[in-house]
């Protein structure tokens, strides 16, 4: 737990240098360092196809998801159909076409990613502010507020997420809707104690103390000027955390905890669990799936660092 909590405080005092010394804002020397990276590019590209297939995946897709090619497909004998020009990816242990399939399932995949990573920043930067706001300038009652706050947070971080997701799900019954839910609660401490890190550093800075001395009111210190100057690493964690979201919906899809009515709405996580028990006869039906999972999530992930790097002085060079 020690190790995930200073990583976090680690990314919010990225805040601390909000001017280089060039006189720049941090952004625009960020935007020029991500431009001239090349794991951002790859990054990005990989994100971009991604959002293209989301977007118009439904539209171009050949055959509907659902539509099955009747008499060709015997689970029996162990008869699947492969890559043919009809069929790209072959067809699936009901006859249904993979590619036409994998191509909808984008936009499902993307959806459960972008709502519970909303989930989890909404909550918790709620949370976070709130308990950073007491932190600095709420004196004592506001740091005994703030000590109690974070250490159920602290708790929070110390269960293992998956295993944290997993009892949300179970509790909540299999849906699409619980999968969101379940990895948007695991999403929640790592964006409170993110802001509330990044507030406190910014609380010691000198234009809080110079709206201090001229009278102006704390609630709108913290509204205007400290919350605003503490967005920086949470933007970069709303993007590291969707690959974490798309690769635990994936999980909590395998472990059958995610959406039961698959053939109108696939969805990649789901898609793999159904392929598991022909591993053997169609092992493409597994494998599909599970690398658009891993290629997604690193694109998520390459862009995610390349902006923390070009936002950490220490790891400019």
């Amino acid at each position: 737990m020690s190790t995930k909590t200073d990583k976090i405080d680690r990314l919010a005092e990225l805040t601390a240098q909000q001017e280089s010394s060039s006189g720049a804002s941090l952004w625009r020397e960020a935007l020029k360092r991500l431009r001239a990276s090349k794991m951002a590019l790859v990054g990005a590209w990989i994100i971009a196809v991604f959002l293209l297939l989301a977007i118009i995946g439904p539209w171009v897709a050949p055959y509907a998801p659902g539509q099955q090619w009747r008499g060709e497909v015997f689970v029996n004998r162990a008869e699947f159909v492969g890559a043919r020009a009809e069929n790209w990816f072959g067809l699936d242990h009901l006859g249904r076409d993979i590619f036409s399939r994998m191509l909808v399932g984008a936009r499902q995949t993307l959806l459960l990613g972008v709502v519970s990573t909303l989930i989890g920043l909404s909550v918790g930067a709620l949370i976070g502010s709130f308990s950073g706001a007491c932190a600095t300038l709420g004196g004592r009652v506001g740091q005994r507020i703030d000590s109690v706050v974070m250490r159920c947070i602290d708790i929070m971080l110390a269960l293992p997420s998956l295993l944290l997701a997993v009892s949300v799900a179970a509790v909540l019954g299999q849906s699409m809707t619980t999968v969101m839910i379940a990895i948007g609660v695991v999403q929640i401490p790592v964006f409170a104690r993110l802001l509330r890190g990044a507030m406190l550093v910014q609380g010691g800075s000198d234009y809080v103390l110079a709206a201090h001395s001229l009278g102006i009111r704390k609630r709108r210190i913290v509204l205007t000027q400290i919350m605003p100057n503490s967005l920086s690493p949470v933007i970069v964690q709303a993007t590291l955390s969707l690959a974490t979201a798309i690769i635990e919906a994936a999980a909590l899809s395998f472990l059958g905890l995610g959406n039961p009515d698959s053939a109108k709405n696939p969805e990649w996580g789901v898609m793999l669990t159904q392929a598991q028990n022909y591993a053997d006869s169609a092992p493409m039906m597994a494998v599909y799936p599970a690398l658009a999972i891993i290629i997604t999530a690193l694109g998520f992930t390459l862009l995610g660092e390349a902006m923390r790097e070009a936002l950490d002085p220490k790891l400019r060079g």
